[in-house]
């Protein structure tokens, strides 16, 4: 089963599974971060927005909010959520908008769902593309000279009658430019048990490569993967959040 496949299978779910995220000090944390770097615009994109909770938290900030995603279950949801909201179905490498825009997110590690580094490249050229003069991208990364193969994030919840246990964790080779999700979603429910597991073919960068990609039309900053705080990333951890403002003088 693909990733999308399953993604649309679950899609009622998939909020269930991100409970524990906290969306508000994500948003939050950007939206302060836009402050400082950004062109003082409020036309906001979310990409890979999923069912839309960091858009609405942009919206509820004062921003012209609207999302992405290349899963319309997703969208659906998102559209309920966020009625005031535009939300399209496109692929983030190779985005089109109708204005231009001031600030372009990626949460949860989702700019890695660009396969290969062609893709990544052109997922920056289109965000690019996209933005007002001194507009700026925000997305976190990961390093895959630091990901863990052993580490995995687990929790559990309930809904009704059905309980859900849900696992992600990174996978890398040790060599190369691609890494994996692994997924795994248990629901048990009346005695019975369903499984679903996949693994989702994601880009793998090292932050040296990936700021190379970056800097020859953004203005780089990165900072620790911390949503309370603003520190800049001791080039030592391999998880960052990255602050990118279009130069100025590209078209």
């Amino acid at each position: 089963m693909s990733v999308n496949a399953l993604y649309t299978d679950l899609s009622g779910y998939y909020d269930l599974m991100c409970v524990d995220i906290d969306y508000q000090a994500q948003s939050n944390a950007i939206h302060r971060l836009h402050q400082i770097f950004g062109n003082e615009g409020k036309r906001h994109l979310d990409l890979a927005c999923g069912t839309g909770p960091h858009v609405r938290h942009f919206l509820d900030a004062g921003y012209t909010s609207s999302g992405l995603d290349i899963n319309q279950p997703m969208l659906d949801i998102a559209a309920q959520r966020c009625p005031e909201a535009h939300f399209s179905l496109q692929d983030m490498s190779s985005f089109e908008v109708d204005e231009p825009l001031d600030l372009i997110t990626c949460f949860l590690y989702s700019i890695h769902y660009s396969d290969g580094l062609e893709k990544l490249g052109a997922c920056i050229a289109s965000a690019h593309r996209a933005l007002n003069e001194g507009g700026v991208l925000c997305f976190n990364g990961v390093d895959k000279q630091c990901i863990n193969n052993d580490l995995f994030v687990k929790h559990t919840a309930k809904q009704a009658d059905a309980a859900f246990t849900f696992r992600s964790g990174w996978h890398y080779s040790g060599q190369g430019a691609r890494q994996s999700l692994r997924l795994s979603i248990e629901k048990t429910e009346a005695g019975a048990t369903q499984v679903w597991n996949d693994e989702h073919p994601m880009v793998a960068v090292s932050f040296s490569e990936l700021i190379a990609l970056l800097e020859p039309t953004f203005e780089v900053h990165v900072f620790e993967h911390d949503y309370q705080t603003i520190t800049p990333w001791d080039n030592v951890s391999g998880n960052a959040i990255f602050v990118c403002v279009k130069r100025e003088g590209l078209a």
